[in-house]
């Protein structure tokens, strides 16, 4: 025992005893640093899965959106291209306005034909009165007829002379 007791008292078997010791208290420490590590790194990886999870989900879903998106811009680039024709075929077309014109020139020039004398105030007259009647048949049977019958007249308007009076309805 005296020399177990003699190797106690060097210093060096007190320093390697403290080292050991320290040794063993910090490689401790690191194993537990360690299985951390590891803990913390498994967490990490699930992490990343699911975010990758969430991520191809939202693409996904972007790419669909898109998909659509895409299908609605091609259906707006067709109706944009007919209606720019459309707009280009009724540009020929005579309008409205200048149909009713003519609808109401025609009514009275056959009016005039059969009442000649003295044209110029006749004329004013007689596009006054076809001016009513067309007014006058904007609703009802008299539009309704001159939508399916667009060339047919209805009744005449009746134009008042000094000298004559003439009702196309009486004849």
């Amino acid at each position: 025992m005296d020399i177990v007791m003699q190797i106690l008292m060097e210093p060096f078997t007190w320093g390697l005893v403290l080292g050991l010791f320290l040794m063993s208290v910090i490689w401790q420490s690191m194993r537990k640093d360690i299985v951390n590590l590891k803990h913390e790194n498994k967490r990490i990886n699930e992490d990343n899965k699911e975010l990758q999870g969430h991520l191809n989900t939202q693409l996904k879903i972007n790419a669909k959106g898109n998909e659509q998106l895409q299908v609605q811009l091609d259906e707006l680039r067709e109706q944009n291209d007919n209606l720019r024709a459309n707009v280009g075929i009724l540009k020929q077309k005579a309008g409205r306005v200048e149909m009713r014109q003519l609808h109401l020139m025609e009514s009275a020039v056959s009016v005039m034909r059969e009442q000649a004398p003295g044209f110029a105030p006749a004329w004013e007259k007689a596009m006054r009165d076809a001016e009513a009647a067309e007014v006058a048949g904007e609703g009802g049977l008299k539009k309704l007829m001159r939508k399916v019958l667009p060339g047919g007249k209805s009744k005449k308007p009746t134009i008042k002379t000094g000298e004559s009076q003439t009702e196309q309805g009486n004849q």
